[in-house]
């Protein structure tokens, strides 16, 4: 697919790109895993299907600005203890070089798995990857522009 403007990351679809717009500040939205349950979550599904959320978030974080006005505006499921999954230094990472807004100051909010889902279920959207590393689901909070 070719989109007709500049400076939009490709791997941002028309449907992310629509919902990345309509959020307000406070509004949340989810990426899950491939084994995340993304279309028994919400009403608001977008695919991405061969994706990884670290290409995801890259992107994202070009354009949305996480919330400054909370404590951890993003947030993990949680994995069984012991075992971090890999993926979340890069996420960290990401985040701590995207976050031009300064929302993550405090790291991430981990919350046990179905605590996770319900908050999922509350998001604005929930965006189904092809990432295939477990516990790799993380939401994220709209800040505002400053």
């Amino acid at each position: 697919m070719f989109i007709m403007l500049k400076n939009i990351p490709s791997i941002i679809s028309p449907e992310l790109m629509y919902a990345l717009m309509n959020m307000g500040h406070g509004d949340e939205i989810c990426f899950g895993d491939a084994n995340f349950p993304a279309d028994s979550m919400g009403q608001r599904v977008i695919r991405a299907d061969g994706h990884k959320i670290t290409e995801l978030l890259e992107a994202v974080l070009e354009l949305m600005p996480l919330d400054i006005f909370v404590d951890q505006p993003a947030v993990l499921m949680d994995a069984p203890a012991g075992d971090e999954p890999g993926v979340w230094k890069k996420y960290d990472e990401i985040i701590r070089n995207k976050d031009f807004s300064g929302g993550y100051k405090n790291g991430f909010e981990k919350m046990e798995r179905f605590a996770f889902y319900d908050r999922a279920r509350e998001c604005y959207a929930v965006v189904a990857t092809g990432e295939s590393e477990g516990y790799a689901n993380i939401i994220l909070k709209k800040g505002v522009i400053l």
